[in-house]
């Protein structure tokens, strides 16, 4: 049984609707977190739509916040409830875009997938396993998971951008050229990548620069 995920949602600036970004937020974090790119993003992306649920559980180790799956080296969980946890939020969130797609009457190829950290994390095991390719998915600070499995069960291919601060101590910057590697050995022609100098685990204005760049011109929004 899927649960339904709270989003917030900041409407195109234009009044339009063409496109939409959904933000995947990090562990610990909520929606509202990233909804605030929506302001510098959407100057530049004026027909754009963007969303940013929260993940499906509530974050045993923030108070207010929300996990999409348990880490078991912060929270003391067992490697199979977090596997289960994952399990869940996969469901979760391929019904979340499912329903998102049909009630603003969009295509996969005008949605935009936007994660941090464990929000990248479920975007880059979510969209490469959905039947439509997406227009593409920006993946800050995140790593691939299960990467031995992607070749044997992608479905589609899109664009994506890889960026990660070359100080972050949270996730390891060597997730980033592993993740690559993994895509490229499962068929990914569109992979590139950013790293950010001086930045630990965070978001930094150059990465900002460079997704919007990214989106414009690989995702066509």
């Amino acid at each position: 049984m899927t649960r339904v995920l709270n989003a917030g949602r900041k409407e195109p600036l234009s009044g339009e609707l063409r496109s939409a970004v959904v933000f995947l937020h990090g562990y610990g974090a909520n929606g509202a977190d990233l909804l605030g790119l929506a302001d510098p993003l959407g100057e530049h992306l004026p027909d754009t739509l963007f969303v940013a649920p929260d993940a499906p559980e509530a974050c045993a180790g923030a108070p207010f916040g929300f996990q999409w799956f348990p880490i078991p080296w912060i929270d003391g969980s067992s490697e199979e409830e977090s596997m289960s946890g994952m399990a869940s939020a996969v469901n979760d969130l391929n019904a979340f875009l499912d329903a998102l797609m049909v009630d603003e009457d969009l295509l996969p190829e005008q949605v935009v997938l936007f994660g941090f950290s464990q929000g990248s994390m479920m975007g880059l095991h979510v969209a490469p396993r959905r039947e439509d390719p997406i227009a593409g998915m920006v993946a800050f600070s995140g790593r691939l998971l299960a990467p031995e499995l992607l070749a044997d069960e992608v479905e589609s291919r899109f664009p994506i951008l890889l960026v990660h601060g070359d100080q972050d101590d949270v996730v390891p910057p060597q997730s980033l050229p592993e993740a690559a590697e993994a895509l490229q050995n499962a068929g990914w022609e569109d992979v590139f990548a950013h790293i950010m100098k001086g930045t630990a685990h965070g978001i930094a204005p150059d990465g900002l620069s460079v997704a919007l760049a990214f989106m414009r011109d690989k995702c066509n929004l």
